[in-house]
């Protein structure tokens, strides 16, 4: 059974998916793509999340309900988890999807140690997994949090967020289960250098959940470009929005030039 899939559409133009991360909907994005209306935004929330129905199983579960319902020749921006689906979503189905962007996004979010690569300690999820089992509401709040730790604008940050993502309904205690095992098991580390479309990475300096470092490690082609934020931690988009849009609108009208 196919899962209702929610999205807000605006603007007209090349199309652009919009995915957020996890306990958070798709209106974290309508500040920023006000800002775009040349582009006809659709800006999703996941499976479980907003005003989206559930849908069981694993993220290629997800990225198949995604890319059978939003257009084709589109622009795939991913904010964190939204990253990792965008990103399973250009290893899968490359000839359906004109370009990738990642937000503050990795492909592999929990921290190894063999070889050695940055990211979430597994104690951190461990413990929101067992919060949300006792207060979800709490739980998503304190994440909510989480994302602008660490920014210049960090308590200004955090009202936004809440104040855009509250406007809808808390997401759903499978979903949030489920995205929170995405983020702990999925690796899509071995199959990246076989990505080849245009691929935009956006990283705040001051993320405490996905380090810059990061951007070191992942596989450098022409078709690729990194953008550091400074002063920005895990939302740029939200606190600071004019840098963030400056860079998009460069590499999108470059990117539609060559095409």
């Amino acid at each position: 059974m196919t899962s209702s899939l929610f999205y807000h559409v605006s603007g007209d133009g090349q199309p652009l998916v919009w995915l957020h991360g996890w306990g958070v909907n798709g209106s974290i994005f309508l500040p920023t793509v006000t800002q775009l209306s040349q582009y006809r935004s659709y800006c999703v929330d996941l499976p479980g999340f907003g005003d989206s129905q559930p849908q069981p199983g694993t993220i290629d579960d997800w990225a198949e309900l995604l890319i059978a319902q939003l257009p084709a020749n589109a622009i795939w921006l991913g904010w964190s988890l939204g990253g990792l689906v965008a990103t399973r979503i250009a290893q899968r189905w490359p000839q359906k999807i004109r370009g990738l962007i990642t937000i503050a996004s990795s492909p592999c979010f929990m921290a190894q140690t063999t070889p050695p690569w940055p990211g979430i300690a597994a104690t951190v999820l461990q413990q929101f997994t067992q919060q949300l089992e006792q207060d979800l509401q709490r739980t998503v709040e304190r994440f909510m949090a989480l994302q602008a730790m660490g920014s210049n604008s960090a308590r200004d940050d955090i009202r936004h967020i809440k104040e855009l993502v509250l406007s809808k309904p808390l997401p759903n205690a499978t979903a949030l289960a489920q995205g929170l095992e995405m983020l702990q098991q999925t690796d899509l580390r071995q199959e990246l250098p076989h990505i080849a479309l245009p691929w935009l990475r956006f990283w705040g300096k001051l993320d405490g959940l996905v380090p810059r470092r990061v951007s070191t490690l992942l596989p450098q082609t022409p078709q690729s470009q990194d953008i550091i934020l400074p002063g920005a931690s895990h939302a740029p988009f939200i606190s600071h929005p004019e840098d963030f849009l400056h860079h998009l609108r460069d590499w999108l009208q470059t990117t539609n030039k060559g095409v």
